[in-house]
């Protein structure tokens, strides 16, 4: 029987390939958070959707986004999330900000 020898270099390709692909892989629920004053609009990769102040919305089963995320206020003023924006992260909205937060 033959012994196979895997360098360091390997492994730590190996992990973080690993990595990688358990913090934005297939799968998870994209969630929305709008804890601003006002309701929102939000444009990706599946279309448009509206997010009224102090609600909330999760998107089942859809991984992450191929693109970026827009988040568009009443005022016209815009935040992009440049994507890929994936499930290990909720998008959390407030008065005119965007913010990334574990879920």
């Amino acid at each position: 029987m033959r012994r196979m020898r895997v360098g360091t270099g390997v492994l730590v390709a190996v992990a973080a390939l690993v990595l990688t692909a358990g913090g934005c892989g297939e799968g998870g629920d994209l969630t929305f958070h709008n804890d601003g004053p006002e309701d929102v609009s939000v444009v990706w990769d599946e279309g448009t959707l509206s997010i009224d102040a102090g609600g909330g919305v999760q998107i089942l089963g859809s991984g992450c986004t191929e693109g970026d995320v827009v988040i568009t206020f009443p005022s016209g003023k815009s935040r992009t999330l440049t994507g890929p924006v994936c499930p290990d992260r909720a998008i959390v909205i407030g008065d005119g900000e965007v913010d990334l937060r574990e879920p």
